[in-house]
Order: structure tokens, then sequence, then C-alpha cells
């Protein structure tokens, strides 16, 4: 049943005149005509040539679609037709506790290797580092079905065999604690991808951090909700220059944002 489904996802960049592989990861189909969705942190070597590798042994050249580095999503490409596909469950309907099945190519070795686990939690909040980059990750799903390096871009599955999540993280040194990207988060960039030819997503051009209690009281704010925009670890400026932000003349403010949702006036200015 799995594995008609499961693809590795070897990178190849040159050398002189030969090439070599340098990683690799997992994907699986989401079109009979050859789209198949994996992490874009898998496919964040422009220089490098991607290769699918099937079950039966075919060597099939891809080519990176779109990527969504917001959500570590991306879409490659094979040139094959009437290809079998995973179908797409509904991941805001997962509960703890839920079984939880993980398919991947384990350390880059193990094709198709399954664990199962269950839900472990939902609505988490990581930071991810990985090839000198570094990411957070909102809603994401955790589960204790283990998810090894080469795992990541293979699909989290409940008991009907359809996809809940996209394997993308695990906690080093820590026991049976992965995550997996909600499918629905995938479902806009996939339908973006097939009527659009690419991932289309809205961009202000800023830096923020949600406020906290503890930002609150360290900067006198008077409220513990919202985005406060800031410059960059670095001193990167936090407004990006040439951003819709920068055009409508935003500087540093306070943009509190009610519990539902709604976005309010802002109360406090003052140039960074």
């Amino acid at each position: 049943f799995f594995g008609p489904f499961e693809f590795q996802v070897p990178q190849f960049r040159q050398k002189g005149t030969e090439k070599r592989e340098v990683g690799g990861g997992t994907g699986f189909i989401i079109s009979s005509d050859g789209l198949i969705l994996t992490n874009k942190h898998i496919t964040a070597d422009s220089a490098a040539d991607y290769t699918v590798l099937t079950n039966d042994g075919q060597k099939i050249p891809a080519r990176v679609l779109a990527q969504d580095p917001v959500q570590d999503l991306a879409v490659i490409k094979i040139d094959q037709t009437g290809l079998a596909t995973l179908p797409l469950g509904d991941s805001d309907k997962i509960q703890i506790g839920q079984i939880a099945i993980a398919i991947g190519n384990a350390l880059g070795e193990f094709r198709n290797t399954v664990s199962i686990g269950v839900i472990s939690g939902i609505g988490r909040r990581i930071t991810a580092q990985g090839g000198g980059l570094t990411e957070t990750l909102e809603d994401v799903i955790q589960t204790d079905a283990a998810i090894n390096p080469g795992n990541s871009g293979g699909p989290l599955l409940n008991v009907r065999g359809e996809v809940v999540g996209i394997n993308t993280a695990l906690v080093q040194g820590a026991q049976n604690i992965g995550f997996a990207i909600p499918i629905n988060k995938a479902k806009k960039d996939i339908q973006d991808v097939k009527t659009r030819g690419k991932i289309v997503t809205p961009f202000l051009g800023v830096r923020h951090v949600l406020l906290t209690k503890d930002i609150q009281q360290r900067n006198n704010l008077s409220v513990d909700y919202g985005a406060l925009i800031v410059r960059g670890p670095e001193g990167e400026p936090a407004i990006q220059p040439g951003s819709p932000a920068e055009k409508a003349g935003t500087a540093r403010a306070l943009m509190p944002i009610t519990p539902s949702g709604r976005l309010l006036p802002i109360v406090k200015w003052g140039k960074r």
C-alpha cells in the first residue's frame, strides 16, 4: 500500500565533471501528473540537481516548481503521468492520542521506513535549525512516531492512510519527539501551484515579535498582545527596503491585536 507513494529525493552537486550525492529526503505524490510535496529545506540548494528514486529503481530527474519558506514546504515535478497519489486528510480534525504513521527514508539509507506512534501534541511552535539556516514554524503537530534524518518531507498518516502532516523536524538527543507540518497548511500552496504555477504568499516586509507579558513589562507597554516591529538580531532593518511596508511609510510601531485577531489602530510610534 505504501510502496508506490514513497520517493527519495537525493541532491547532486557538480564536482568537476563528476556529480556526487550531497543530501536527500522524502516526498510523496500529490497529483497523477507528477507533482510531489516535500520540505523546502530539502530543496534549498539552488546549485543542486534533484533526482527522484522510485521503489522500482527508476531515477527520474525532478525540478523545483515552487517553495514556501514560511511553511518549509516545496513542490517538485517529475515528467510522469498516471501516477498513484496519496489522499490528503483534514489536519484540523486530528486529536491528541490518535494513531500516527510516519514514512520516510530513514538516515537516507532505509527506504520506506514505517514507524507508528500517536499524536502527542498540536499547535506547537518550534525553532528548527539545519544547513546553517534557522526557521520558526507555527502550529505544528508533535508525534512520538520515529522521525529520523532523511524522513523530512515524508507523509504523516492517519489510520485511513490519509496524509495529515508533512514530517519536518526532530529534537536531537530526545526520545521520540518529532514534528510535522499540518497538511491543511499545504493545501493552499498545492492549489496555487496547480492553478498559477507558483506559490503566492502575502508579503509585508517587517520584522516583528509577538508580545508577551514579559516583553510588555520590560518595555512599559500598555498591552501584552499584538506585535512589535523590531530590528533583526544582527541589526537588520526592521522594515525591509523596497517592501510594501516601507512604501506605506511604516516605522517602528506597536500593533495591538485582539484575541480574535482583529487589528486595532496603532497606538505607539517611534522611528527605529
